[in-house]
């Protein structure tokens, strides 16, 4: 079953006591938090790429506790229907929560499988080898989305949550008749939360479903309104979210001045099947 390619040569990956060597013997050694580091220097556009480690430990914190429970069984539930075994690929797996997840769904059904993460962050990376420790079907790479180590029509399906979007690299290695499974914010996702911190709250952008290469499949929207009782969990909600870094000081002020919050957590799971 394959799994990660060498960056460098193209060629395939084996485990050899603690590091990842191609047969033109370029070495990529797992790190002491267990995952491997198939970035190249050319492929960063920072010195340390992706989320940071704050982002990182409050997305943690924050999924750990249940809150998009619901988007994680909806995209489980996706994943069992149309996933018969094979390589199934979480790319931009950040902390690994949906990433094991998924692994507990598929872990009792009747094919082999073997499930990647790929993040650009190292800091997830770390969290997600974490959660993943121990289970020798599952294994966690820092690399881009943009240039996937992974063999051309080598992935039977991908899953993708909020994480940006290459088409090219999807196209490219997903096999034919293989599934695409996407989650993105519905139009009314936390609009409470807007509504707290901006004078004029806006919807999400709805989303173009039409994906060169792709049939799409379906829709599903996965809503709950969410009740966060300390703002703490508050905080954490809104640095895992793009508009931490676009709020201006009045905004955080209004954001820190919550005791608590009830938000919606609006969800849409798209489905795909590689043409």
């Amino acid at each position: 079953m394959n799994g990660f390619i060498c960056p460098v040569c193209g060629k395939s990956l084996e485990i050899k006591e603690k590091s990842y060597v191609c047969e033109n013997r370029h070495s990529f050694d797992i790190s002491s938090k267990g995952y491997v580091n198939l970035l190249l220097s050319g492929q960063m556009n920072a010195k340390l790429p992706g989320d940071n480690k704050m982002m990182v430990n409050a997305r943690t914190e924050f999924l750990s506790k249940g809150y998009y429970s619901h988007l994680a069984q909806a995209v489980c539930d996706a994943v069992c229907v149309h996933f018969h075994g094979g390589v199934l690929l979480d790319a931009g797996c950040g902390e690994g929560y949906y990433t094991e997840e998924i692994f507990k769904a598929i872990s009792g059904n009747k094919y082999g499988f073997k499930l990647l993460g790929i993040d650009i962050s190292k800091f997830a990376c770390a969290h997600a080898a974490r959660r993943l420790k121990g289970q020798p079907q599952c294994e966690v790479a820092a690399a881009s989305i943009f240039h996937l180590p992974l063999a051309d029509g080598s992935v039977d399906m991908a899953v993708t949550m909020f994480a940006p979007f290459c088409r090219e690299e999807f196209c490219r290695v997903i096999k034919s008749r293989g599934y695409l499974i996407m989650a993105i914010p519905a139009e009314d996702h936390l609009m409470s939360l807007k509504a707290a911190v901006y004078d004029k709250p806006y919807k999400n952008q709805t989303a173009d479903y039409e994906v060169e290469g792709f049939d799409f499949l379906e829709s599903r929207k996965i809503s709950r309104s969410i009740f966060i009782d300390n703002p703490k969990d508050i905080q954490s909600l809104f640095s895992m979210t793009p508009y931490y870094y676009k709020t201006g000081e009045e905004g955080h002020r209004r954001l820190e001045a919550l005791e608590s919050l009830e938000t919606e957590a609006s969800f849409e799971v798209l489905i795909y099947k590689r043409k």
